[in-house]
């Protein structure tokens, strides 16, 4: 059986609705009677690790994580961004949920950034607020694997990307 590699042991990658990790080994294993190859991916925040088969790595939209180019566009959002006017809740949930599915740390940004500012207007309902969180930490899972941070550190630099 001819497997190919899309990812190799030691790349930092982003599972979307999860986050980003690192791949810690690519294993062969027996779940349910039938051998497969895994993914072993290390999540640091969460301290979670998952396995990925790896027929299914490029269906479920796992993707290197960013450079640091990249990262810096993309917190422009942060400076740059208009709140759009406001729809329903549950259009505006449906929206940023397809968007944070995408796994694209812009698309994620944005919903970051929306529901952040929506939040000093208006409190977010609970489904809100949980996606902001959700959403916040899959930012931050990746910001710390580019940067180099802890959780705390990247956690501390959104918070004054989004307030400076």
């Amino acid at each position: 059986m001819e497997v190919d590699f899309l990812f190799q042991v030691g790349d930092k990658i982003v599972y979307p609705m999860h986050g980003a990790g690192v791949i810690e080994a690519i294993e062969e294993k027996e779940i349910l009677g039938e051998k497969q190859q895994y993914y072993i991916i290390k999540m640091p925040i969460g301290n979670m690790k998952l396995l990925v088969p790896m027929e299914k790595a490029s269906n479920v939209g796992i993707r290197l994580v960013v450079d640091m180019l990249t990262l810096e566009n993309t917190l422009l959002i942060f400076h740059d961004r208009e709140l759009e006017k406001l729809l329903p809740w549950n259009q505006r949930y449906r929206i940023n949920m397809d968007k944070i599915r995408t796994g694209d740390i812009q698309e994620g940004a944005e919903v970051v950034c929306d529901l952040m500012r929506m939040n000093e207007t208006k409190r977010l309902n609970t489904s809100e607020k949980r996606m902001l969180d959700n959403a916040k930490d899959i930012l931050i899972s990746e910001l710390a694997l580019i940067k180099g941070f802890t959780e705390n550190q990247a956690i501390d630099f959104l918070n004054e990307e989004v307030y400076n």
